[in-house]
């Protein structure tokens, strides 16, 4: 059985150590992350918002979000589930629970002590010729908090023998119903507590003695601890009444968790948890995080908007913050490092006062150095690293493997996910202060960029003044944050509780209809985006329906899901207007005219049958279809009933009924590509209309005469997705059922003349057809990467889209490979891609020197 600290604290959990260490990731990978942890006064948050939920609590969370002095709902080593069904077990569970809320029932009596020492002076020179206070402030100010302190005691002293001679007798129900049944007192402090705040914080501004006075609290360390004192504000101390409401409810549910329905205990703890939730929920109706937020100098509520991460290009170098937008100002802070067992609090980076907040138009902007991008492959090697340690996650759990294995895992997935979460936005969002400072963020979608735009620009139509922020001002504000904040978690999937949705993995197949509500005529088109990895991106792009009010796109495209919630369509207007250039990445701004989203509920999308839908936006209804295919369905390598076309149909009997040694769809779609596709961003990744690439199918399955003429206006886009399509459908992988399992051990090989001699000899063994193909597939795909600066396609990004297409087996193969429909980037798809990536960055292979050469040794395959 694990130890416990002094403070009642179970060993962390990796994730808070990460919080702890990383600053929310951040710090470990930027210039920042070399300070020295600062032990930080517990809580400085001004805001008196009250969390109902268990899994919300900042001390309670299962996730880590906060490393305060309660206890966790995780079991300790060595008492899992098997340990909760051992009665002895169970109540072992309770005396930890109850001995790390003593522990810290004794640190907030001693805070309510702090708080209560310097009353008694106060209210001796109230009477004098040269009061620091005057008795009514006393009163506002240290409102209730002596009732407060002796309920506690109270409870305290009644509490601590109980734990102290525990044995499986002992009940103490009855006294967390008593203290229940005072929150009454509880409710006046709240009422209070607003004006208690403001009094205290005039009075300091006003007299240097109290403002002395406040800011140096001491408050007596445990008994068993070696800190004498800790100096904390007057400002934190008060805020510590209302954390206690929300702890001691949770460790009613945490009771009641371990607690057998038919011990004396059960009921009364159940009571004692129906009055306290109805407590909360009467007093969250008074308090709104975001009504009750700071007060200004002015004596104006300022309130939180918005908030969230996002990237912030500084100094070269990328790093993770926590944005707030506030009514009068937008805020950027990092996570500040602190002491295990110490609140969490937020550090300013910077403000810029809504006043002062321009959005730089692309003329006005100065010219920049170029984001640096990071290349594609990098990212979707991440994202393979990240789905093979999800599968292996997965296995270990399934295996009912050691808990440290898993935490190691997970600890792994964070950093790797955090990664991904850093490096992958590109979407400049700048924000410049009137005064000169200019930020810039980088985001993963356009949509995001317009929520915080749009936020910003509401709240600049009314009327704001110009200020700066004294010292104490920011500190009080940037103290709130915490309290205040309403995304709690980094957005990667690592920080997923086990019961929360996966996502979907697989195909969505979405058709683009129409749209109307414009009231004037212009050039438009449509883009939807979907979540993957945590973050959103772009997947998809309808054509330009040029001057019109009623766009008919009549669209349908392919996109994969990678753990995918919510699909997001936005409506622009495109510019031609070149003057209209961002300078952060060179590109057109073109201009959101709508944009909505919608979630993706499995039930709804997992049916054979399309689910049409519309969705409305600033006035404009657009309308689309969806459906789903999941990975596991898509996998499927199905031969075609009919074999007179192309699709379906062996490559063996295509090229002997079309007397090719190439199948004629092959060279025509790589003839038509280097004729006017090789310099398109994108090309073979980007998704062709699916309708088009149907009608392309449809033409070489009949082998129309009007083929030609159709590939020649045909999309781009659309001819690329017909090619892969084609790969895709045949009925074996055109590198072969039968040495799938070489190439796999030969890729494997560490010696690199082993690996040659063996990747060599298995080219030689595929039948002729086949190695023809591929060869002829291997310099186009070559020729595409020689345009890498200009298509944005190198090696590895081809390689990660043609690598399972040509090896990933037939169904019958396959399922001897398949796990989970999220393993999506399994360790067999990373070797599929780097099988041809080999290949791919080998000098040329010639059919006739690779036949002839006897160089390489032939060994059964």
């Amino acid at each position: 059985m694990e130890p416990l600290s002094h403070r009642g604290l179970p060993r962390l959990s990796w994730i808070d150590t990460l919080y702890s260490n990383f600053n929310y990731g951040a710090d470990e990978y930027d210039a920042e992350g070399n300070e020295e942890p600062k032990a930080l006064p517990e809580g400085s948050e001004t805001m008196p918002y009250i969390d109902e939920s268990p899994t919300m609590s900042p001390q309670l969370s299962a996730r880590g979000q906060e490393s305060g002095d309660g206890v966790s709902p995780t079991p300790t080593d060595g008492l899992g589930t098997g340990g909760e069904r051992d009665a002895g077990k169970g109540l072992e569970m309770r005396k930890l629970v109850l001995s790390g809320f003593l522990a810290s029932e004794e640190i907030y009596i001693n805070q309510l002590e702090a708080l209560l020492l310097p009353m008694k002076p106060l209210k001796a020179t109230a009477t004098t010729s040269q009061p620091v206070l005057t008795l009514q402030q006393i009163e506002t100010i240290f409102y209730k908090i002596q009732d407060i302190y002796e309920i506690h005691k109270e409870f305290y002293d009644s509490l601590c023998p109980k734990v102290q001679q525990w044995d499986s007798n002992v009940t103490m129900g009855h006294l967390f119903q008593k203290l229940a049944s005072q929150l009454g007192v509880y409710k006046a402090f709240v009422d209070n507590y607003k004006i208690a705040l403001e009094t205290a914080e005039k009075c300091s501004q006003s007299n240097y003695q109290f403002q002395k006075i406040s800011e140096e609290l001491k408050v007596k360390g445990p008994k068993d601890s070696k800190e004498s004192h800790t100096s904390v504000t007057m400002e934190a101390l008060l805020y510590k009444p209302i954390d206690r409401v929300t702890r001691s409810t949770l460790v009613l549910h945490d009771l009641l968790k371990h607690t057998p329905a038919d011990h004396p205990d059960y009921p009364l703890l159940q009571d004692a948890l129906r009055i306290s939730q109805n407590f909360l929920s009467s007093i969250n109706e008074d308090i709104d995080p975001r009504r009750t937020a700071v007060t200004t100098p002015k004596g104006e509520t300022r309130q939180l908007v918005k908030d969230g991460f996002l990237v912030e290009l500084s100094e070269g170098s990328r790093k993770l913050r926590h944005v707030f937008l506030f009514t009068d100002v937008l805020l950027c802070a990092k996570l500040k490092k602190t002491a295990v067992g110490k609140h969490q609090q937020y550090d300013c980076k910077w403000y810029v006062p809504l006043a002062d907040l321009v959005f730089p138009s692309p003329e006005e902007s100065e010219h920049c150095p170029q984001v640096h991008v990071i290349p594609d492959h990098e990212l979707e090697d991440m994202k393979m690293k990240i789905s093979a340690i999800k599968s292996e996650v997965q296995k270990e759990k399934a295996n009912k493997g050691q808990s440290r294995a898993i935490e190691r895992l997970k600890k792994k997935m964070f950093e790797n996910e955090f990664w991904l979460l850093l490096n992958s936005p590109a979407i400049p969002f700048r924000i410049h202060n009137r005064n000169g400072k200019s930020y810039l963020f980088l985001l993963s979608s356009d949509y995001e960029r317009s929520e915080w735009r749009e936020a910003i620009q509401k709240l600049q139509k009314k009327d704001l003044q110009a200020f700066v922020l004294s010292s104490v001002e920011l500190q009080v504000l940037t103290g709130s944050c915490f309290k205040l904040r309403t995304v709690h978690n980094i957005p990667v999937t690592s920080n997923k509780d086990d019961d929360e949705s996966p996502g979907l993995y697989g195909f969505l197949h979405v058709i683009v209809h129409s749209a109307k509500g414009f009231k004037q005529s212009a050039n438009l088109y449509c883009t939807l985006e979907v979540d993957s990895f945590g973050y959103f991106v772009s997947k998809a792009k309808t054509r330009v329906f040029r001057d019109t009010t009623e766009p008919q796109w009549n669209e349908e495209f392919e996109i994969e899901l990678e753990g995918s919630q919510s699909l997001r369509i936005l409506c622009y207007e495109k510019c031609y207007d070149k003057t209209k250039l961002n300078k952060d990445n060179n590109e057109i701004v073109d201009k959101i005219m709508g944009k909505g989203q919608i979630q993706l509920d499995p039930q709804a999308v997992q049916t054979k049958n399309w689910h049409m839908d519309v969705i409305e936006m600033n006035g404009i209804k657009v309308e689309f279809s969806m459906k789903f295919t999941s990975r596991d369905m898509s996998l499927k390598r199905t031969p075609s009933k009919k074999q007179t076309g192309v699709f379906g149909v062996k490559i063996s009997v295509v090229t002997k009924r079309e007397r090719s040694k190439v199948p004629y769809i092959v060279r025509q779609c790589i003839e038509e590509v280097e004729k006017r596709g090789i310099e398109e961003v994108g090309i073979y990744r980007i998704s062709g209309v699916a309708t088009d690439i149907q009608a392309l199918k449809a033409v070489f399955d009949a082998n129309n005469k009007d083929i030609l003429v159709m590939l020649s206006d045909m999309d781009i886009n659309a001819i690329a997705g017909t090619l892969k399509l084609y790969f895709r459908e045949l009925p074996e992988p055109l590198l072969t059922d039968r040495l799938y399992p070489a190439f796999m051990e030969g890729i494997a090989l560490s010696d690199p003349a082993a690996k040659e001699n063996c990747m060599m000899h298995l080219l030689r063994s595929l039948p002729d057809p086949n190695l023809i193909t591929f060869l002829f597939l291997l310099e186009h795909l070559k020729r595409v990467a020689e345009k890498e600066p200009i298509n944005k396609m190198s090696l590895h990004n081809l390689a990660t889209v043609f690598g399972p297409t040509l090896l990933r087996p037939s169904e019958g193969e396959s399922k001897a490979h398949l796990t989970l429909a999220s393993d999506i980037w399994s360790h067999d798809v990373m070797a599929q891609v780097q099988v041809l990536l080999y290949y791919l960055q080998h000098p040329p292979i010639s059919f006739t020197e690779l036949k002839r050469n006897t160089l390489y040794f032939s060994t059964d395959v």
